[in-house]
């Protein structure tokens, strides 16, 4: 099993921005993708609802992943804070430390069916033990608009700001470089 910044990431993960391919275009992927990770059972399936709410789950994942850059607080974005309040969770004390944990007596609400909900639950309880562990802040999206990858910054002051240095940070620097020669070369001009 991953830690729970490493859930995170490859939920987020789970589209693509730059190719636009999405793995969870239906509720079968979504159960596919849930029973790979053991965060469902064998039996469980998923249905539209459960994706529409993995998706606005995922969606607010990635837009509270892109304030990790600056380090400063920030409140959650509408779209992950409907989500969360949509997911059958519950606190609980385990080793004298509190976590979330997904409530699947029978707790859910009547727009989610089935234990896929519990799977999505398992995904944001995920969070405040990404928190816990230090690795929240390392969480990041890549800061090309056109990426948006998801990645957990491994450096040692946590200032990295592509998913890769050689592919999007270069695209960057490169735009930036040609925008700077461009005004140069057009203040030049006598």
């Amino acid at each position: 099993m991953t830690g729970p910044a490493e859930l995170l990431r490859d939920f987020v993960n789970t589209y693509d921005v730059e190719s636009d391919v999405d793995d969870l275009v239906s509720p079968a992927e979504l159960t596919v993708w849930l029973r790979e990770r053991n965060l469902i059972r064998d039996a469980d399936r998923a249905a539209d609802d459960d994706l529409a709410l993995a998706v606005r789950l995922r969606e607010g994942l990635r837009d509270a992943l892109r304030h990790n850059h600056d380090a400063t607080p920030y409140e959650i974005g509408e779209g992950l804070e409907a989500a969360l309040a949509a997911l059958p969770l519950r606190v609980t004390l385990s080793g004298g430390a509190p976590a979330l944990e997904p409530a699947l007596s029978g707790s859910h609400t009547a727009s989610i069916t089935g234990d896929a909900a519990g799977g999505l639950a398992r995904i944001a309880a995920a969070i405040p033990a990404a928190h816990a562990e230090g690795m929240w802040p390392r969480l990041k999206v890549c800061a090309e608009s056109t990426c948006q990858w998801a990645f957990i910054d491994s450096s040692k002051n946590r200032s990295r700001s592509w998913c890769s240095m050689r592919v999007c940070g270069n695209r960057t620097k490169t735009r930036a470089y040609r925008a700077r020669r461009q005004t140069d070369g057009s203040s030049r001009v006598s």
